[in-house]
């Protein structure tokens, strides 16, 4: 059977599109023969590109499919598919990273160990992982103005540093070292008179040393004493002698005794005051009138009579 022309070139059209369809969808990260499941996650900026690689554990199970922007959500809608073989969970999560220092970037899924499995169309939750060049671009822009405030404090303080040096007034550096000059020059006379003053007082310090040298050794000698005596136990009978004290304190406050009787009770000290009064009268009466009490003197009886008070 003999196969036309026409036959051929048709043949030929239809492989060449074919050819170019799968060149195109393989292009695009798509493979036509090969079984796949799609999922879809979301991020908040677009840093991927079809084709971009999909991994788990840094090895490649899928390409990036389509990425397209979400107008009402604002977010970055990106699907992805994988070998249909990669069994993983719903609670899985989809990171962004960086691939390399020229900022490649794909994304990994970082498989998690609960949950149901994941089906072809879900919608996985995302992260981004900060890159090395994102991270030291934004530490460096951090330290380079640190840097630049600190370079220019640094130049304030040499300009006004500069300015202080230069300064020919009485408030400047050459007056306030001069008055150093100066202040070092008395402070070396006064240790100069000092040390004069200690080399002729020499004999009377050593003696003042050696004082407090026996007087130090004296209050060691007592301090020892002290602590070999008893002295605990004297305190405790001094303790009490003095609870003693207050319990016969306590006592005559109360009334209890013959002691507290003439300290409490009024009608004994009525007594004995009147006692003393009588005493007084009969002493002055025998001073006034010895022969009445003595008969050797007088063999006549004086009766006794009480002087009026004036």
């Amino acid at each position: 059977m003999k196969i036309s022309r026409e036959v051929k070139t048709g043949v030929l059209v239809i492989a060449g599109i074919v050819l170019f369809i799968f060149g195109f969808n393989y292009l695009k990260g798509q493979n036509l023969f090969d079984s796949s499941s799609v999922y879809y996650t979301e991020f908040e900026y677009n840093a991927l590109t079809r084709s971009s690689l999909v991994t788990v554990k840094g090895n490649a199970v899928g390409k990036v499919r389509d990425i397209v922007y979400d107008f009402k959500t604002g977010k970055t809608r990106v699907s992805f598919f994988v070998n249909e073989e990669l069994k993983f969970s719903k609670n899985s999560t989809v990171r962004l990273y960086e691939t390399s220092l020229m900022g490649g970037n794909a994304i990994a899924i970082i498989l998690a160990k609960d949950g149901d499995m994941a089906k072809s169309g879900d919608v996985l939750r995302s992260e981004v992982e900060v890159g090395l060049v994102s991270s030291l671009s934004k530490n460096f822009s951090g330290i380079s103005s640190e840097l630049n405030s600190t370079l220019k404090a640094t130049d304030t303080l040499f300009t006004s540093l500069n300015t202080f040096v230069n300064d020919e007034s009485e408030a400047g550096l050459k007056s306030t070292i001069k008055e150093l000059n100066q202040t070092l020059r008395s402070f070396k006379n006064t240790s100069n008179r000092v040390n004069g003053l200690l080399a002729k007082n020499d004999k009377n310090l050593a003696e003042l040393l050696e004082n407090f040298k026996e007087t130090s050794g004296n209050l060691t000698t007592i301090s020892a004493e002290l602590k070999t005596s008893n002295l605990g136990a004297t305190v405790g009978k001094l303790n009490k002698t003095l609870d003693n004290l207050g319990a016969i304190l306590s006592a005559l406050k109360k009334g209890e005794g013959s002691m507290g009787k003439l300290l409490k009770d009024e009608a004994l000290y009525n007594n004995l005051e009147g006692a003393t009064k009588e005493m007084e009268a009969l002493l002055k009466d025998i001073k006034l009138h010895p022969k009445r009490y003595f008969r050797i003197l007088s063999k006549k009886e004086i009766p006794y009579k009480e002087e009026k008070s004036n």
